[in-house]
């Protein structure tokens, strides 16, 4: 029942505020307490404890069972007196088995105790936070999903149990930031906050990232087959250059060997004809 006038009275609240812009949002506590670390850590420690206390109910409940067993059993042996005696034994071992569980299991017992000084702590950091939040982005709501709430519907962008980690680690890890830093820092979670609330502004900021991406892709594939059609250009040029220098030196060496053998000739010639006067001279 509890749950149902909660949510008449979120309605009710709602209602009345109908005339102006409604800003809602919501936590998911039991989301954000399995995030933090030394919750999670704490949490399997009371598990742990947890456990042993079970173990511990067991061992009694399989002592009272045994001694069940042994005086049926042994019913038609024994005296009135000693049975009297054994089901008095019998019955304190089960007031104290039950005293055990509700001391470590009931409504006021150790694990509902320990669970809620563990839970406490950040509970109230996260109310501090939420608040916090509430302030800065003006909303007029701000519910939890894993409470006596019951939310048959949850638009996923606005939910802010996120948003209250990073706080909470902000917190955890206790960072000072300078004027400037805090406020870069805010001008970035407004946008994460604008851009979780309003899908359609993401869509078309990411669209418009999306095409000016593409142009810069475009632009840089046009200016790369540019540079490719220049660097071929050039080694087309150089190929050409290289092939006429070998040309040249090819004819310029070609015609050394023709001068050289041209002079080789008229060398020979020469000895040639000395030879043919020397016997005439004698």
């Amino acid at each position: 029942m509890k749950r149902y006038f909660v949510l008449i009275f979120a309605l009710s609240c709602i209602v009345t505020t109908a005339q102006k812009t409604t800003k809602i949002g919501y936590i998911d506590m039991d989301y954000i307490l399995e995030k933090v670390p030394e919750y999670a850590e704490a949490k399997n420690q009371l598990e742990q404890k947890a456990n042993t206390w079970k173990q511990e109910v067991e061992t009694k409940k399989a002592e009272i069972n045994k001694l069940k067993e042994s005086l049926a059993s042994d019913r038609v042996l024994l005296t009135k007196e000693l049975v009297n005696e054994k089901e008095e034994e019998i019955k304190t071992l089960e007031k104290d088995l039950f005293d055990y569980q509700q001391k470590r299991f009931g409504p006021q017992g150790d694990l509902i105790i320990q669970k809620a000084a563990l839970v406490k702590p950040i509970q109230d950091q996260v109310f501090n936070i939420v608040q916090d939040i509430a302030a800065k982005r003006n909303y007029d709501f701000i519910f939890d999903k894993s409470s006596d709430l019951t939310m048959l519907y949850t638009a996923e962008r606005f939910d802010i149990s996120d948003f209250v980690l990073r706080e909470l680690e902000r917190a955890g890890k206790k960072v000072e930031l300078s004027k400037k830093q805090q406020k870069l820092q805010d001008q970035k979670d407004k946008k994460e906050f604008d851009d979780t609330e309003n899908p359609e502004a993401v869509k078309k900021e990411k669209e418009k990232e999306e095409k000016l991406i593409a142009s810069k892709e475009e632009r840089e594939k046009k200016l790369q087959e540019r540079k490719d059609l220049v660097a071929a250009k050039k080694k087309e040029a150089d190929e050409k250059r290289a092939a006429l220098i070998k040309e040249r030196e090819e004819k310029r060496q070609k015609l050394i060997e023709e001068q050289k053998a041209r002079k080789e000739a008229l060398k020979n010639k020469i000895t040639e004809e000395k030879k043919k006067e020397e016997p005439k001279k004698e």
